[in-house]
């Protein structure tokens, strides 16, 4: 080993010490001290807004215990079932693994019968009868959380109308359960069962908050916390917050009007190959049928595919925006 390598190998070392140093030294006692500092003077001050501030981090705080687990994080097959509850199909665990196994076993026994290659139909059957699958199943969570976000503004003016004739907050959550249809009257509806069998509504909202993951719906969860801790006309943070989640909306849809052409171009990039691989192959077979019978070409095809894969993955991550 010469010096220039010896050198390369010492310097690599020690960033590599300094950085494992970095990231399991937590945060300084110095900084410590000053966080708890700040959070007593907040407590003992006289000032409204330092009062306020605290009523709100009490708010949060008593919402959301420590104790408190997620959904879906106890197991994988919990958190497919979630998944699939998300859905809004209605598939069992059973039927989902079934289906996946079947799609599996049909494409890999049409690959292993063009090919006669046993480990590219076994890797295309299981890519397959795990991707697809999962690929679906979070298409049919997409729509379903944006056919839920659409009508959240407006099963929120409904609880306002109902506060302001009078209703209290249940009452008002079974006209929405009743009036309000797709995903967020079945969701209201299961908010309204859990506090009629004894649950209470904080309760109640934080499992469904849990179960969606929105941060819609955590929003609308932490305003009626925080307006019971600290008071005030709940219709009318109510009305405002319908009026943040639609100007939120509206911020999506301009995002996404925005990004078209980008998207698209992205699409089409990562779209070519295949779409020039099968009309080569449409008109001339012999052409490329080495790809199906020649093992050296086949470990190629794969290659090159997960460089695509990788390719698309990054230009759908450049063209992805969350708000």
């Amino acid at each position: 080993m010469d010096t220039t390598q010896f050198l390369l190998l010492s310097i690599g070392g020690m960033a590599t010490l300094v950085l494992l140093v970095l990231a399991m030294s937590g945060p300084g006692s110095s900084k410590q001290g000053a966080k708890r500092l700040q959070a007593v003077r907040s407590r003992l001050s006289e000032n409204a807004d330092d009062k306020v501030e605290a009523q709100i981090r009490r708010a949060v705080a008593a919402r959301k215990p420590q104790a408190h687990q997620i959904a879906g994080s106890e197991s994988r097959i919990a958190a497919l079932s979630l998944r699939l509850h998300q859905s809004g199909t209605g598939w069992t665990l059973k039927q989902y693994g079934y289906g996946s196994l079947g799609l599996g076993s049909v494409v890999a026994l049409l690959i292993l019968i063009k090919t006669g290659f046993f480990p590219l139909a076994l890797l295309v059957g299981v890519g397959a009868g795990a991707g697809l699958p999962h690929m679906v199943v979070n298409h049919l969570i997409k729509r379903r959380i944006n056919n839920f976000t659409s009508k959240f503004p407006d099963a929120i003016e409904l609880l306002v109308r109902g506060l302001r004739s009078g209703l209290p907050v249940t009452e008002t959550l079974n006209v929405v359960s009743s009036e309000i249809p797709g995903p967020v009257g079945e969701e209201f509806k299961l908010v309204s069962e859990r506090i009629r069998i004894g649950k209470s509504m904080d309760d109640a909202l934080q499992d469904t908050a849990d179960r969606l993951n929105m941060p819609e719906f955590n929003f609308f969860c932490i305003t009626l916390a925080i307006q019971r801790e600290t008071g005030g006309n709940l219709a009318e943070t109510l009305a405002n917050l319908a009026d943040v989640l639609r100007k939120r909306a509206q911020m999506k849809l301009k995002i996404k009007a925005m990004s078209s052409e980008s998207k698209a171009s992205a699409y089409i990039v990562g779209a070519l190959p295949f779409m020039v691989f099968m009309m080569i192959y449409w008109v001339n077979p012999q052409y490329l049928g080495g790809f199906f019978a020649d093992q050296r070409l086949m470990i190629a095809g794969l290659g090159g595919l997960c460089w695509m894969g990788i390719g698309v993955f990054i230009m759908a991550q450049m063209v992805n925006f969350e708000i």
